[in-house]
């Protein structure tokens, strides 16, 4: 029985996306396989990230701010270092997956550059051993070769734009743990 809320020709048109879905894969080869699989995983990361920054980053930074103007000593060194060490801990916490983010990131484009080798060594193996039908093999070795290039750049801007748009958020948050520690002091003492 299908769910209400899905007619039968919007499943039959999801079934003929999963099927333009598998000549894609198809006509992309293993490489394209592997592109996705790292492309899920980047976006995974980043989705993860996006969710820790909107609730658990800024219910900790709360809490420390809060933490830190609770205490009586605000000005001695050992409060200092104390405070610098907690303003980088909640840091190197969003930090954490950048680097992952940006290995993924590096292996994309080199990824497609892997499908378009593999794409012309099928293309000039087609054309060395099979003379009747050149044109049909000789396509199928162009989509493998351009295919896999095409989706690895895609996966690699996009996650290149994810990854800038973080650092520049990690940097942003520094600076407002910093104000709001010191607004906090203020205005304690007040």
């Amino acid at each position: 029985m299908n769910p209400s809320w899905l007619e039968p020709r919007q499943w039959f048109e999801a079934l003929q996306g999963l099927e333009s879905l598998e000549r894609l894969f198809d006509a992309g080869g293993s490489v394209l396989v592997m592109i996705a699989l790292v492309a899920a995983v980047l976006f995974s990361l980043a989705l993860e990230r996006w969710w820790y920054f909107r609730v658990t980053h800024q219910r900790e930074r709360r809490a420390l701010v809060n933490y830190w103007a609770a205490r009586r000593d605000h000005v001695s060194w050992s409060a200092l270092t104390l405070r610098d060490v907690w303003s980088r801990a909640l840091s190197r916490r969003l930090r954490r997956p950048l680097p992952w983010l940006k290995l993924l990131v590096g292996i994309c484009p080199l990824l497609g550059l892997l499908g378009t080798v593999t794409g012309m060594i099928a293309v000039f193996d087609s054309l060395s051993l099979n003379e009747v039908n050149q044109a049909r093999a000789m396509a199928d070795g162009v989509a493998r070769a351009t295919l896999p290039t095409l989706a690895g750049m895609a996966v690699a801007v996009v996650g290149l734009l994810f990854t800038t748009r973080l650092e520049h958020i990690i940097r942003r948050e520094d600076q407002k743990l910093q104000d709001r520690m010191a607004r906090a002091v203020e205005e304690t003492h007040a």
